[in-house]
């Protein structure tokens, strides 16, 4: 058959039609050919695909490979390609590919239609014929290229197949009987190429046209082996292990050669290989020795339990003893030992240690008779207090002995493990307790009497607090009274006062002004402090009531600065204020807010001498808080006394001499009046660094 006529260059995916020639190349058999062929058609085009060619050593020709056809539509196209007069059979002397409609060959009808192309070499008939399940009969390039690169090697791979001599065939009853026998046996020549196989063995070695890829390759790879194999084993009868791969599973399979040389009626040498299944074998040996490795392990590991045992045993402060049936000693530690075992050295104490230890054995033996009699003998456990002796010191050592059975499996007593325990402690606690109790008893009566005193103090320290409590409600009263009493003839001193320095009854030389200036600020000073008591006996008496109200921070803030502006001017420092962006309104008591804040500027302004004072107001959305804080540069608190001054009528220098006037109680009105807020006054100084007081209080207070 003439090659196919000229057709386009190839242009889609250089890199898998690379791969396909060096497979093409490489192919040893007409078969793997074709199957290289199909499979690379059949990924690409999605279509059913088929290579149909001359049969091996037969006239008839059959499908080489195929992907998508059934076994019916096969056989459908091998006989159409061999029928003289069928559309196929046209295609051995005609060049270039041509499309058939889908019933034009009977028995193998391709939904859609197929293509047929003639593979060959160029100026001879085509050796195969490839078909295409196509839609139409556009000839796709990368088919075209196929058949132009497959063509000539598949033409030489029949053309070899077709040279090669007849293989010798056994006749049909030897085939039966060799295909009877479970293991595989393999008829090759000396190069390792398969003559005849049976069942068996061509389950390992040989893959038909249909096979999975994985079938193939896995077949492949046991070809391989076994010709490796058989390559090493010479002239003679020869046993060697191959491991193969089963086909169908992919399990790892062990096989024992066994190859004998034979020569065949013709002449040439042929070799006869049966394979014997070694892989059970080889497991239950593998079983075998992994059981043997685990027999030792446990041996090893009884002994090393067994010497643990008697370490525990050894480590064991109370004595313990192992006994037969009879009564007899069979194994004890180291604390039985000192107290039952027979002394080995000789002195001069040697007798009576040898007399205290049969004196313990004897006590022992009467011990064991009890459980051992026929009184006790559905008994398991039995328990006695001995008096032993101290074989080295004569010593008597009271135990407490407790005997348990040891039974077999069948019911039957095979031993007495007997533990003895030392009660001399036991005995010395009891006694210790006993003295407790008296002790305790003692001291009950004791704790009683001290008790009845405590109640009587207690009761006259609550009649005393009664008093202390109706004196300080009187103080209150008392101090709230006076205040009024105070500041009504102080205001008016300080209104007269005033009028004196406005020149209202007239001129006043500069001594008359000057001492009228310091009649004002005593009199306002005296009038502060008034006011300050009048204020702390109004909170302990709780007499000082909240007014909540809607107010601006910013304002009160201005309001506090104008009213501080003259004492601002004479203290010449620097104050200045920061608010943050966006200040929230605050819903709180704005006078006592105010009265915070005056007092901590106040303080601010009297203990600074140079610098300046900075006063700023946050709102710190995380808590809902407001913050005011009040930072100087003055003198600055020591950690100790920065609680002190919080204090009623305290100051950090409180002597008669300090350098600072005041009460002590601006910071006590503060915090009580920031806790009534529902806040507080907090603190950060170090002497000669300045002060920060800031005051803290909800944005929204709750009305108390």
């Amino acid at each position: 058959m003439a090659s196919p006529a000229p057709l386009p260059p190839a242009e889609a995916d250089p890199g898998a039609r690379l791969v396909l020639a060096e497979h093409l190349l490489a192919c040893e058999s007409a078969v793997a050919c074709a199957r290289a062929v199909v499979e690379w058609l059949a990924r690409r085009h999605g279509a059913s695909t088929a290579c149909v060619g001359p049969g091996d050593g037969a006239g008839a020709s059959v499908c080489l490979a195929s992907e998508g056809l059934t076994g019916a539509q096969q056989a459908a196209l091998a006989r159409a390609w061999d029928t003289q007069g069928s559309p196929l059979a046209g295609f051995r002397n005609r060049p270039g590919a041509r499309w058939l409609a889908a019933d034009a060959v009977e028995g193998a009808a391709m939904p859609g239609g197929f293509l047929a192309v003639p593979l060959g070499r160029s100026g001879a008939p085509a050796a195969a014929l490839l078909v295409v399940g196509l839609p139409g009969p556009a000839v796709p390039e990368d088919v075209a290229w196929v058949a132009s690169c497959a063509g000539p090697p598949l033409a030489r791979q029949l053309a070899s197949d077709a040279r090669a001599p007849r293989r010798p065939e056994p006749d049909r009853l030897l085939r039966r009987v060799i295909n009877a026998v479970s293991d595989p046996v393999l008829l090759t020549d000396t190069e390792g190429t398969l003559l005849f196989a049976n069942a068996r063995a061509e389950g390992l070695l040989v893959a038909g046209p249909d096979a999975s890829p994985g079938r193939t390759r896995a077949v492949e790879l046991n070809q391989r082996l076994f010709r490796e194999t058989l390559a090493q084993g010479g002239t003679s009868v020869h046993r060697r292990e191959v491991p193969l791969v089963d086909p169908l599973e992919g399990m790892d399979l062990l096989f024992e050669l066994v190859t004998t040389p034979v020569l065949a009626p013709d002449g040439p040498s042929v070799v006869v290989s049966v394979l014997r299944n070694l892989t059970d074998l080889g497991r239950a040996t593998q079983a075998l020795g992994e059981s043997y490795r685990q027999l030792r392990a446990t041996e090893r590991e009884a002994r090393s339990e067994r010497h643990r045992l008697d370490r525990v045993l050894d480590s064991v402060a109370d004595p313990i003893i192992l006994t037969d049936p009879a009564g007899g000693m069979v194994m004890m530690n180291d604390p039985a030992e000192r107290l039952f075992a027979w002394p080995h050295e000789e002195g001069p104490g040697g007798e009576s240690t040898l007399r205290r230890v049969r004196a313990n054995d004897a006590l022992f033996a009467s011990f064991l008779a009890n459980l051992l009699g026929p009184v006790n003998a559905s008994v398991s456990r039995w328990k006695s207090q001995l008096t032993l002796d101290d074989p080295s010191t004569g010593a008597p050592v009271p135990m407490e002995a407790m005997a348990n059975k040891v039974l077999g499996d069948g019911g039957e007593l095979t031993g007495i493990v007997t533990v003895f325990h030392d009660r001399t402690e036991v005995l010395e606690r009891a006694r210790l307790l006993e003295r407790v109790k008296e002790v305790s008893s003692e001291l009950e009566a004791r704790v009683q009497s001290a008790t009845a005193e405590l109640a009587e103090q207690n009761e006259k320290l609550r009649r005393q607090a009664i008093q202390l409590e109706q004196a300080s409600a009187a103080k209150s009263q008392f101090l709230a009274n006076m205040s009024h009493e105070f500041r009504t003839p102080l205001n008016a001193i300080l209104g007269y006062t005033n009028m004196l320095l406005q020149g209202v009854s007239g001129e006043m030389t500069p001594p008359q002004r000057r001492n009228l200036t310091r009649i004002d600020s005593n009199g306002r000073h005296l009038l502060e402090v008034i006011n300050e008591i009048l204020d702390i006996t109004r909170i302990e008496a709780g007499r000082m009531p909240l007014h909540l109200s809607d107010f601006g921070i910013p304002e009160l803030l201005q309001e506090v600065m104008a009213e501080m502006d003259p004492i601002i001017a004479r203290s010449k420092l620097t104050v200045d204020t920061r608010l943050d962006e966006g200040l929230p309104g605050v819903w709180s008591d704005r006078q006592k807010v105010k009265q915070i804040v005056l007092n901590l500027l106040s303080n601010a302004l009297k203990f600074t001498h140079e610098g300046g004072v900075h006063v700023a107001a946050e709102y710190q959305n995380g808590t809902g808080t407001v913050a005011i804080s009040v930072k100087d540069t003055g003198i600055g608190i020591d950690v100790s006394n920065q609680e002190k001054i919080f204090e009623d009528f305290q100051q950090v220098d409180s002597s008669p001499t300090r350098a600072y006037g005041g009460t002590g109680l601006g910071l006590s009105i503060c915090r009580r009046l920031a806790d009534m807020l529902g806040g507080r006054v907090s603190l950060q100084s170090a002497p000669g660094q300045g002060s920060t007081f800031t005051l803290h209080f909800p944005r929204r207070a709750r009305r108390t």
